[in-house]
């Protein structure tokens, strides 16, 4: 059975910080990330999701600019950020793979309409205002705004659970044929649904992260893997103590503290994918992401006891075409070989799973920023 590994380009990773918003700016890395993913597709399944935020604000700048129609809503201008980087990535891919289908896909997810988060907004969007521009949107068009820093203030829009991803046969289906999916970009397009089936879009942004690990996890992948701009995840970020995690279950993660809004998001999504079921999530730099699969680059969350081989060349010597371990010959390994196993290193080798180390103390918050 053919893997399938859902890979998750963060925006850092395909806007480098500093960079202006320009297409081809956009498009050049755009172009150095398919690189990385065209290696992944040449032996598994691949299905892709990507960041939007630096679009998403270029857009609202751009509303902003123009003041005889009302700014569009957040539902509209992520069904373009979609549409936009989709089209790109797609292109790029199909340059690399010519031989396989590539299909970029809008993909509606379905969140609670009473969801707490609708009622504390609290992920900033758009540009800059200053108090007075502020209170005065605020007033206009019913927006909650929160002052940032100095006299600056920003909106803060809601950010609800991923419950259902509507397109979500349509995906399967996709990947089945061996199709290279490009979907669910910026978290999806955030909708509710009544009772009688009617789709509402809703103004929100949904975590990116969330929706990578729902998606693979509801599509059966064997291996989610969160791409940034950072080599790893680290305990005891932004101290003397800082240590990168190589190597770990979901248990120790959760008794640490990431940075909210960058590292911490892959962190819950890496953990709930695993403890969903899923067998293997990496998270670490764009360029190092065939490494980050075969479990010598980056952070490898996995759940004790499983071992995937992502390792190209011992599936080759196995059987045609790419491969991973059932859910029994997973377990029979693990009932051999007591205690947790990590990822094949080569034909032999194997070594236990080392429990992420106890953070240190800091007088700074640990983790590690996109």
């Amino acid at each position: 059975m053919n893997t399938t590994v859902v890979i998750a380009l963060g925006g850092a990773a395909l806007l480098r910080r500093g960079d202006p918003l320009e297409a081809n700016v956009q498009r050049a890395n755009i172009a150095r990330a398919v690189q990385s993913v065209a290696k992944i597709a040449s032996h598994h399944n691949i299905v892709v999701t990507h960041g939007n935020a630096p679009q998403m604000a270029l857009l609202s700048l751009q509303a902003e600019a123009y003041a005889q129609v009302p700014p569009y809503p957040l539902d509209v201008l992520g069904a373009e950020t979609e549409g936009m980087i989709g089209y790109l990535i797609e292109q790029e891919l199909r340059n690399c793979l010519p031989k396989r289908e590539v299909v970029t896909l809008l993909t509606q997810v379905e969140v609670n309409p009473d969801d707490p988060a609708f009622k504390n907004p609290s992920v900033l969007i758009g540009p800059a205002y200053n108090q007075g521009q502020a209170q005065r949107l605020g007033q206009e068009r019913g927006w909650k705004m929160m002052a940032v820093s100095g006299q600056a203030w920003r909106r803060a829009v809601p950010s609800p659970e991923p419950l259902r991803i509507l397109e979500l046969t349509a995906i399967r289906a996709l990947v089945t044929a061996g199709a290279v999916v490009v979907c669910a970009g910026g978290g999806g397009i955030p909708v509710t649904v009544t009772p009688q089936g009617m789709v509402r879009g809703v103004e929100a942004v949904i975590e990116k992260d969330y929706v990578a690990a729902l998606l693979a996890h509801k599509i059966g992948a064997a291996a989610l893997l969160l791409l940034t701009d950072v080599d790893a995840a680290y305990e005891a970020w932004e101290t003397n103590f800082k240590r990168p995690i190589r190597e770990t279950t979901p248990e120790p993660l959760r008794k640490m503290s990431f940075a909210p809004g960058s590292m911490q998001p892959k962190i819950e999504a890496a953990c709930r994918f695993v403890e969903t079921g899923g067998g293997f999530a990496g998270i670490g730099l764009l360029e190092d992401a065939a490494s980050i699969l075969e479990g010598s680059r980056g952070t490898v969350v996995r759940k004790s006891g499983v071992s995937l081989d992502f390792i190209p060349h011992q599936q080759a010597a196995k059987q045609p075409g790419p491969t991973t371990l059932s859910r029994a010959a997973a377990a029979k390994q693990a009932a051999k070989q007591p205690g947790p196993t990590t990822l094949s290193r080569g034909a032999t080798a194997k070594r236990p799973v080392q429990p992420a180390p106890t953070p240190q103390p800091s007088t700074k918050p640990p983790g590690k920023t996109k």
